[in-house]
């Protein structure tokens, strides 16, 4: 791709004149696997649905392929696959003729991969959507975004559904159709441990705004949790800059923080400063989120 798969400028987006997106910019190019965290009315299936040109944005811009996202081409359209938080399956039909039919508008369906993914994933492509359980509809949903070999994958809580084994299988095989250095994927879910496996990527919305965007392994090496004892009790500012938590022991000589971007220099001169002993611990994605929203 010459363009970057996505590329987003000041995306900003009002609902009920209640601001959603504030100001959001970034890029995702192909060999991105883009992993979307944020608490429940954060703004990320807005701001999806919103890239894809689903809903204008208030202002900015976001383009997909180099191309306004409300003025896309048929081939730039035929590039995208996604699967919404809500399917939107054809009720009465069965998963073989939707497939059949969502086929017919793709010149590059790939048939071969649909099928080995329908028989790994035990979807009963035989019964009509509507007689079809959640985890079942979901996986259906994704068959058919897969089919055309998307070089964009937009996915919003594809995995809701799926009990703990289907979801573990779905995520490796989601793996292997990202490994493609040429695709794109963004992948929203409220599971972090789930986008901790296969995301290269976070951006972490909150309210409304990129909290974080960038490398995954470098959110984690970013934030840690000090274990701090003191030898006198704690002043009220522990003058700890980019502190995203803190809580303090009742005998007010030991606090837990979690901070963000702290050197080890700093983190030195702190324990001097304070006549404390600082223990640093690392933390993981899912632990991360919850100093953040704490």
């Amino acid at each position: 791709m010459s363009h970057a798969a996505v590329s987003i400028h000041e995306l900003c987006k009002s609902l009920g004149g209640r601001p959603v997106l504030k100001g959001i910019s970034t890029q995702v190019r192909a060999g991105d696997v883009v992993g979307v965290i944020g608490k429940n009315g954060a703004g990320k299936t807005t701001l999806l649905e919103t890239l894809l040109g689903f809903s204008p944005p208030t202002s900015g811009a976001a383009k997909i392929f180099g191309e306004d996202c409300l003025a896309m081409s048929a081939a730039a359209k035929a590039r995208i696959g996604f699967v919404p938080q809500q399917d939107e399956l054809l009720a009465t039909l069965t998963g073989h003729r939707q497939l059949s039919l969502t086929s017919c508008f793709y010149p590059r369906w790939d048939e071969a991969l649909i099928k080995r993914l329908a028989a790994d994933w035990e979807v009963p492509l035989d019964r009509r959507a509507y007689s079809l359980s959640g985890g079942e509809r979901q996986k259906l949903s994704t068959l058919l975004a897969l089919g055309n070999r998307p070089d964009l994958l937009v996915l919003d809580e594809p995995v809701a559904s799926l009990d703990p084994l289907a979801r573990r299988h779905f995520l490796q095989q989601l793996l292997e159709i990202a490994a493609d250095s040429e695709r794109a994927v963004i992948f929203s879910s409220h599971i972090v441990s789930d986008l901790e496996r296969v995301a290269n990527r976070i951006w972490i919305v909150k309210d409304g705004q990129l909290l974080w965007d960038g490398e995954t392994d470098s959110l984690k090496q970013s934030v840690r949790r000090l274990h701090i004892r003191a030898r006198q009790r704690l002043p009220a500012d522990l003058g700890l800059p980019r502190m995203l938590s803190a809580r303090r022991g009742q005998d007010g000589m030991t606090a837990t923080v979690s901070v963000r971007d702290l050197p080890d220099e700093e983190l030195q001169a702190t324990s001097a400063r304070l006549d404390a002993h600082i223990d640093s611990e690392g933390l993981g994605l899912e632990d991360i989120f919850l100093e953040i929203h704490a």
